[in-house]
């Protein structure tokens, strides 16, 4: 089979090596233009470009799919792409975590598959990995799809499971979930080459939607029970990074365990080695890794010789 790829993050760039080292030809990447990146803001190429650039497959980069883009300079840009897929000999677009729309025009070219990385109907949209570690679940997945015109409204062709450890971060799951992801496109495509992909339709109930994270939502509200802190700081780490004021600096936290512990919420009740307790709306916090702004990420031993905490309180 002949495999068109379009996805863009190392979540995607995983799929892409998958499909690749199992012997699909890949005769088009698409992925998004180059981002500026970096403390010197410069421009840098996508994971999945890089990848297929180091193993001589065709890229291109459009800044849209829709032909009709209010824009003349992504119209035209999309309307290239739409003639060089329709051009092209191949039998399936996969996509996975490519950041723009594919319209109706795309997908009734040729049969379109999506990698999402959620049990479906359960979180749809742009964060799933981030909002099953804030929400508790207890499972994270893979489901193979369909894709339509309605956001992850498509129907299911496999679908695997893998249970969320008490430990696990957005970074060591979202990993796994791309680990998980890359095995089963390429059971999926072999199975289509076959014949014997089923389809079905997604559930009506138990749908949910993965907003996409903001630098705004990741200020911790010390208001909030020392649990549900706890598992949104695993949610925002690698990003955006939970973080706390205290003493007018914010502070972020990048691991913290819920305890035992009341008082005024945000109160520092012990700062030591041992780590650096807050009192919460219910519980309390122990803070074990932090940084200042400009600063390394620190253990709290660490972090307390050059940022005195005790007796301050987080607003």
């Amino acid at each position: 089979m002949k495999v068109v790829f379009a996805g863009t993050p190392e979540f995607a760039a995983v799929a892409l090596r998958a499909i690749h080292e199992a012997g699909f030809t890949v005769p088009l990447v698409l992925t998004q233009p180059d981002r500026p990146a970096g403390r010197g803001m410069q421009l840098q190429a996508s994971s999945v470009k890089q990848y297929a650039l180091a193993h001589g497959m065709p890229v291109a980069q459009p800044l849209s799919l829709r032909t009709d883009s209010k824009d003349p300079e992504r119209a035209e840009q999309a309307r290239a792409a739409h003639a060089q897929l329709l051009a092209l000999d191949y039998d399936v677009m996969v996509v996975a975590a490519y950041g723009l729309i594919l319209p109706r025009s795309t997908l009734d070219i040729r049969p379109c598959i999506n990698i999402h990385g959620s049990l479906l109907p359960r979180w749809r949209g742009a964060a799933p990995i981030h909002r099953a570690i804030e929400a508790g679940d207890v499972d994270a997945g893979v489901t193979i799809m369909e894709m339509e015109e309605g956001l992850d409204t498509g129907p299911m062709l496999l679908m695997e499971g893998l249970p969320i450890e008490a430990t696990d971060t957005t970074g060591t799951l979202h990993d796994k979930v791309a680990a998980l992801g890359a095995r089963m496109i390429v059971e999926a495509l072999h199975k289509m080459a076959a014949g014997g992909l089923v389809a079905t339709p997604q559930p009506d109930v138990g749908v949910t939607y993965a907003a996409k994270i903001t630098k705004e939502e990741a200020r911790l509200d010390f208001a909030l029970p020392a649990d549900v802190l706890a598992r949104k700081i695993r949610a925002f780490n690698p990003f955006p990074g939970a973080n706390g004021v205290v003493d007018g600096v914010a502070v972020k936290i990048w691991h913290a365990d819920a305890v035992d512990g009341s008082g005024a919420a945000g109160q520092v009740l012990q700062a030591d080695a041992g780590g650096i307790v807050v009192a919460c709306g219910g519980g309390a916090l122990r803070l074990t890794e932090l940084q200042k702004p400009g600063g390394k990420r620190l253990a709290a031993a660490e972090f307390l010789k050059g940022f005195a905490l005790a007796g301050l309180r987080f607003s």
